[in-house]
């Protein structure tokens, strides 16, 4: 059981990833991982764990861009 939300067009395209990947913990708690697009650069972060102990404030910060995609297993 997985869960993958994508977005794109948006300048908080990380932050709201991560809103869409809590909605989808159900999905799976065992770890998360979350890419982020920035004028053709991928940024990424991926920990064991759920959505909010594997994400914080800093680690969304550090993923800037406005296309980003998460997965949580």
């Amino acid at each position: 059981m997985c869960g993958v939300f994508g977005i794109h067009g948006h300048d908080e395209a990380a932050n709201i990833a991560y809103l869409g990947m809590h909605a989808l913990q159900h999905r799976g708690q065992e770890s998360a991982g979350l890419v982020a697009v920035d004028d053709g650069r991928l940024r990424r972060h991926a920990a064991m764990g759920l959505v909010s102990d594997a994400f914080n404030r800093e680690t969304l910060a550090r993923l800037p861009g406005v296309t980003a995609i998460g997965h949580v297993r």
